[in-house]
């Protein structure tokens, strides 16, 4: 992502002054008969997102001011960037560390655009930004990128982006990171009993594969994250509508979370034994697909009905689980875009949040409340797993009525991990539907930054070197 930040300010720094709209009149007050003038003649009234752009005497730009709802916020300047001319910048506050590091990473996130398929114009050029006294760097930096590639991998459509594509992804974090990778992929999942993705998988011409990925000590405390990687969901035989067809690129979210997630878990060198597990297929249809009322051994050896084969994430999902949970880790946390139901629960702007563990469930709330990457927890409501009963298999992959969809969704899951396995699901958007200061319409990431900094506090008290 082209963010732009410098060590220091030179005599052209513009500054950007933040007014809180809740003290603007008392701000206003304070200021030179100049000043007044130029605020009451361009009808600046500091409302949050809004800019005035003042000239100086010799008429070139010589102060931003900015309204914010709170200038130590985390989205206070992340519109600034697409709107300011390409020019130096500094913030003109006093910001305390937390909040400056929330005010850059806000303007560094501002600054993403996805410009991989324009040939005109191949997007705005970005200002730079003098980084804030005490800013952890280091966190904006890594957090960014994160973000830039939660949000690159989900908006690259599924021709380019499919199993093989997202396979390559994660070799190219590896890499970097140099952690261990190995890829099971076609009928090597039926031999490594992995047959749930090999099932969803089968009727693609890209082949699904498992993507295995390690890194860190050994005896370290274990974190796994595993990521639902359905790169394109037409329904299966259970065909979805043209218009429900749409986002479907964005079915594999899930899976660029866990890979954001370990890149800024690897960046930060936290000493865990991390492992991250995707399962990566296209929901297809062709004559081999897999068929309403197929029953499919899993590999905890828990057989599943398939009540509908656009329930298909939960499928390529439970395998995984089940590999996740046989090492005992000290945390399995999950990320997929599951359900419509966790939409309609929490809308489109907040992470719906599934766990068996109340301590982790509250530190991830609080994550979440203090990083500006919110979640809200929903039951695990144990008497609707009866709805998930199957008539001639131990379990079903879907409901009987319409009822309760994601925290049915979540207790299918939850049938494959261990209950003395700390373990939490978010079942997430992973898309902005309108666009908001630095949150532009696409691909986005949601509840990685919470859970990032409760692994951080959790498991991680000493850095390795």
């Amino acid at each position: 992502m082209a963010y732009r930040f410098v060590a220091s300010a030179d005599r052209r720094t513009i500054p950007i002054t933040p007014i809180e709209t809740a003290v603007f009149a008392a701000w206003l007050k304070t200021q030179d008969a100049a000043m007044k003038r130029w605020v009451k003649s361009t009808g600046f009234k500091a409302v949050a997102g809004s800019i005035s752009l003042v000239a100086g005497k010799d008429g070139s730009l010589s102060q931003v001011l900015a309204g914010v709802d709170n200038h130590q916020g985390l989205w206070a300047y992340a519109a600034l960037p697409l709107k300011l001319p390409k020019r130096r910048y500094e913030i003109d506050a006093r910001i305390d560390k937390a909040g400056a590091t929330a005010a850059a990473l806000g303007w560094a996130l501002g600054c993403y655009q996805f410009t991989k398929y324009k040939s005109q114009p191949i997007g705005v050029e970005t200002p730079s930004l003098v980084w804030p006294k005490n800013c952890d760097r280091g966190a904006v930096k890594r957090t960014a990128d994160a973000t830039a590639l939660v949000r690159d991998l989900i908006n690259i459509p599924a021709e380019d982006m499919g199993p093989p594509e997202l396979a390559l992804a994660a070799r190219k974090l590896a890499k970097k990171h140099d952690a261990r990778i190995n890829v099971v992929i076609g009928n090597a999942l039926l031999k490594k009993r992995y047959p749930t993705i090999h099932a969803v998988g089968r009727a693609a011409s890209k082949a699904p594969r498992l993507i295995d990925m390690t890194w860190g000590r050994k005896d370290a405390p274990k974190v796994t994250l595993v990521g639902k990687g359905v790169c394109f969901d037409t329904g299966g035989l259970d065909l979805k509508p043209a218009a429900g067809m749409l986002r479907m690129k964005k079915d594999m979210g899930g899976s660029a979370h866990v890979l954001g997630l370990a890149h800024m878990i690897m960046d930060s060198k936290l000493d865990v034994r991390l492992r991250v597990l995707i399962g990566a297929v296209e929901n297809s249809v062709a004559g081999n697909a897999y068929r309403p009322s197929d029953v499919i051994r899993t590999r905890k050896g828990i057989t599943v009905e398939v009540g509908n084969t656009d329930a298909e994430g939960r499928l390529v999902m439970c395998d995984a689980l089940a590999e996740a949970d046989r090492e005992k880790p000290a945390l399995i946390a999950d990320f997929a875009t599951l359900t419509g139901a966790a939409r309609v629960a929490v809308g489109t702007q907040i992470a719906a949040m599934f766990c068996n563990d109340d301590e982790l469930a509250s530190d991830l709330y609080e994550a979440g409340e203090e990083s500006g990457d919110p979640n809200w927890r929903l039951p695990l409501f144990p008497a609707y797993r009866r709805l998930l009963k199957s008539k001639v298999a131990d379990i079903n992959n879907v409901s009987e009525g319409g009822f309760a969809g994601a925290i049915t969704a979540a207790l299918f899951l939850q049938e494959f991990v261990s209950k003395e396995t700390p373990w939490v699901h978010f079942d997430i958007m992973a898309w902005n539907a309108t666009a908001m200061p630095g949150r532009p319409v696409g691909g986005e990431a949601m509840g990685m930054r919470a859970l990032y900094d409760v692994i951080e506090k959790r498991f991680a008290k000493k850095k390795r070197r």
